[in-house]
C-alpha cells in the first residue's frame, strides 16, 4: 500500500504531465492559428488575382491552399477536443443515467407490486340551471 506522501507525489507528477501536455497543445494551437491566418490572407489575395486574370496556376494554388486550410481546421478541432478529455463526462453520463434508470425501475416495480389506488370521493350531483316548476 502506498503511503499518503507517495500517493500525493504520484498525483502531483500526473498533474505536472497533464499541465505540460496542455502547454504543448496550446503552443501548437497558437502556431496553427497563425498559419491559418496566413493561409486565409493568401487565399484572399489569390481570389482577387483570379478575378483579374484567371489562370490554371492560380486555380491550382487556390485549390491546394483550400486543402491545407481544411487540414488545419481539422487539426485545430482535434487539438481542442480529444477522446481523453471526453472520458470524464462520458462516465458521469453513464453513472447518473444508469442511476436514474435503476431508481425509475425501482419505483415502477414498487408501484406495480402494490397497486392500491386511493379511493376517489364521490362526484357531486350535477346541478341543473333550469328553475324548478
Amino acid at each position: 500500500m502506498l503511503s499518503e506522501a507517495q500517493a500525493f507525489e504520484q498525483e502531483l507528477a500526473t498533474v505536472e504531465r497533464s499541465l505540460h501536455d496542455l502547454k504543448e497543445r496550446y503552443t501548437q494551437i497558437q502556431q496553427d492559428q497563425q498559419i491559418q491566418a496566413q493561409f486565409q490572407e493568401r487565399q484572399e489575395q489569390l481570389k482577387r488575382q483570379l478575378q483579374r486574370s484567371p489562370t490554371a496556376e492560380l486555380k491550382a494554388e487556390l485549390s491546394r491552399l483550400q486543402t491545407q486550410l481544411d487540414e488545419l481546421e481539422v487539426n485545430l478541432e482535434s487539438k481542442l477536443f480529444t477522446w481523453g478529455s471526453l472520458r470524464e463526462p462520458f462516465w458521469q453520463i453513464i453513472r447518473f443515467g444508469g442511476l436514474g434508470l435503476v431508481i425509475g425501475w425501482s419505483i415502477a416495480f414498487a408501484v406495480f407490486q402494490s397497486p392500491n389506488p386511493s379511493p376517489r370521493p364521490p362526484l357531486p350531483a350535477p346541478q341543473s340551471s333550469q328553475p324548478e316548476k
